[in-house]
């Protein structure tokens, strides 16, 4: 090979060479298009991951925990960019996250296992109420000593298709009280003594007092029937495909709950804001009422949110005795060992 081929061979190669390091340098440059497509394909690293949270109500201090994880930090500390999702009266929560348009959801404990029995596979993660809420007030001046003897006599106003409804009625029967359709006010309640009705302990029995009347208020929980309330599901799918994401979510709740009990102040005034019909007198003795429904001895040992399998399985056989399922679920299928105690 004569020197001049050589030379001219050698030139060729010191100019693809040039070329390669002309179009690397381009490349990296920020601004260079080529740089801004890899930038695009290319995730970028700790960013917090997108999750929608479904509520089934508005913003209200049952709520509060969620809030404060995310006002205080909480969630994004662990990785988190959490949309929280109003609801209202009938919000498909379930199906919300079954269908995965929600990522997480809050539900009653005996409205997942109907879930479950419907064919929708949500879990649950955490349940915020240890006792529940739900109860039947009636006017102290008839001195009334426990839920048999409200419905001895007088006007109930209940909602025919609960849960806790049902099982009352199987109890002790309605054929003494007259049974009215529950208005969700406390207008009636106020102007007739010996009206009677189903309650939220934080909502209907302060707005009635606030109105000058006198309720003595009588928890469902206390004659036996004690499902698990404002509990968060996801659906198992999404648990078996991000594990570490779903404890992840669950332990920043568990931070905003601590947070919110401590010092429910800041996180009233944040959903007092998407929810005006509430004024901050009501939010705070919301609050403190909700307190020793959630924080108990049980949460004390064990965690906020903790819940257990033996109180799962009893759930369900109740809804089975009420014919309000066919059957009761196997535990394995729905309770998670990281998420359920063993214990009581």
């Amino acid at each position: 090979m004569s020197r001049r081929l050589v030379k001219l061979l050698g030139c060729a190669v010191l100019l693809v060479a040039a070329g390669a390091c002309s179009r690397q340098k381009e490349e990296s440059q920020p601004g260079s298009q080529t740089a801004t497509a890899a930038s695009a394909s290319t995730p970028k690293p700790n960013t917090p991951a997108k999750v929608k949270l479904a509520l089934n109500w508005v913003p209200e201090p049952e709520f509060g925990g969620f809030y404060a994880a995310r006002e205080s930090g909480a969630f994004a500390r662990q990785g988190l960019d959490v949309e929280i999702l109003g609801g209202g009266a009938g919000a498909p929560v379930q199906q919300m996250v079954a269908t995965g348009q929600a990522e997480f959801g809050i539900s009653g404990a005996d409205e997942i296992l109907t879930a479950r029995a419907r064919g929708l596979d949500v879990i649950p993660l955490f349940a915020v109420y240890q006792t529940s809420p739900h109860a039947i007030m009636a006017h102290a001046s008839r001195g009334a000593k426990n839920i048999a003897d409200v419905l001895s006599s007088g006007t109930v106003a209940l909602e025919p298709g609960l849960s806790y409804v049902a099982y009352l009625k199987k109890k002790y029967g309605f054929d003494k009280v007259k049974v009215v359709p529950y208005d969700g006010g406390v207008a009636r309640f106020v102007a007739d003594k010996n009206y009677a009705q189903q309650c939220f302990v934080t909502a209907e029995p302060l707005a009635a007092k606030r109105q000058g009347a006198t309720p003595a208020v009588f928890l469902v929980a206390d004659e036996g029937f004690n499902p698990y309330l404002a509990v968060v599901i996801t659906r198992r799918q999404y648990w078996k495909e991000q594990p570490e994401r779903v404890k992840a979510f669950v332990a920043a709740v568990r931070d905003g709950w601590r947070t919110y009990l401590d010092n429910p102040g800041p996180t009233n005034a944040v959903m007092a804001k998407l929810n005006t019909t509430m004024d901050a007198e009501t939010f705070a003795a919301a609050a403190e009422a909700q307190r020793p429904l959630i924080d108990t001895e049980a949460t004390r040992s064990q965690g906020l949110g903790t819940m257990s399998r033996k109180r799962w399985e009893q759930l369900a056989q109740q809804l089975v005795d009420l014919g309000t399922i066919e059957q009761a679920p196997a535990p394995d299928d729905y309770l998670v060992p990281e998420f359920v105690s063993a214990r009581d």
